[in-house]
């Protein structure tokens, strides 16, 4: 596992080869289950920002079909280690008849993507899934169904690999737990 400053209190939980080689197979699922999809109707994968930034573009070098990437901007943590329960979404996305694909860091309440889901259901999209590179389940507290998840992850602040706190650590390309 690389060193990186600022590491001292980030336990390794998975290292960069471990997460190129599931990113590949769920860019190849995806690949799999869209390949009806054409250029004239390009899936839209749209990139919750900032955290899930690394994971898309890592992401969408394993995708095999016709896609085009939106972004939009999520967060209820602001400088904390848990939730606020107030979610701030920035966007400016048109997805009607579109196969939309969300691509999410990590799932651990629901709310951001039961948020961001009911905004781009609204707009009518042909489909509509959520892939998440980390899932939390055990601090789920809205339903949410995920099409693709990376790993699921222990009930503890995760950063690295595009994932944060207070901005630090999201250079770090392993995904470690924060030791507070």
């Amino acid at each position: 596992m690389e060193t990186h400053e600022h590491t001292a209190f980030v336990r390794p939980l998975f290292s960069r080869e471990t997460i190129r080689k599931r990113v590949a197979e769920i860019g190849a699922s995806i690949s799999a289950d869209f390949r009806e999809i054409t250029e004239e109707n390009p899936l839209c994968l749209v990139v919750v920002l900032k955290g899930a930034f690394i994971f898309a573009a890592d992401l969408v070098r394993y995708i095999r079909v016709p896609c085009t990437i939106d972004f939009l901007s999520a967060s209820s943590y602001g400088k904390e280690m848990i939730s606020s329960g107030d979610v701030t979404i920035r966007h400016a996305l048109s997805v009607q008849s579109r196969h939309v694909l969300l691509i999410e860091d990590i799932v651990d309440t629901g709310l951001t993507i039961q948020r961001i889901s009911a905004l781009l259901s609204a707009q009518s999209p042909a489909s509509l899934g959520i892939c998440t590179l980390l899932d939390k389940p055990s601090e789920r507290k809205h339903p949410i169904r995920i099409a693709y998840s990376g790993f699921t992850v222990p009930d503890r602040f995760i950063v690295g690999y595009g994932i944060d706190h207070a901005e630090h650590f999201r250079q770090l390309p392993f995904i470690g737990i924060l030791d507070s």
